[in-house]
């Protein structure tokens, strides 16, 4: 192939991120990690359906291990989905006021043209 019809392609400089994540971007995360999997969104459906369970109510109400429950339980804990009352030897679950409104309102600030907040 000649020369002059050989075309030669720069590479791109490689750009470095200017943006730093802020404590938005932390809640957004958290938060969506809370319900990223389809177990915990069941188990918050269930504790919005019911307004709070016990452990044992939530195991028997889905096809899952007490033990995967207990885990799911201990991450949407974690990501303030849900908290936690002891009981006796119990502890019973509520979902969390507001968890679902703040994720509502981080999500807007996402969108283009919305004005970004960092809260």
């Amino acid at each position: 192939m000649p020369m002059e019809r050989v075309k030669l392609v720069r590479k791109r400089e490689a750009t470095r991120a200017t943006r730093i994540p802020n404590k938005a971007d932390e809640d957004i995360s958290a938060l969506a990690w809370g319900l990223a999997h389809p177990a915990r969104v069941a188990i918050m459906r269930l504790l919005l359906e019911r307004g709070g369970c016990i452990c044992g109510d939530i195991v028997s109400a889905l096809p899952l291990a007490q033990a995967t429950v207990s885990q799911h339980l201990k991450v949407l804990k974690e990501t303030d989905w849900v908290s936690g009352e002891i009981e006796g030897p119990r502890v019973s679950y509520c979902p969390t006021a507001g968890a679902a409104t703040r994720l509502e309102q981080l999500l807007q600030s996402l969108k283009p043209g919305e004005r970004r907040r960092d809260s």
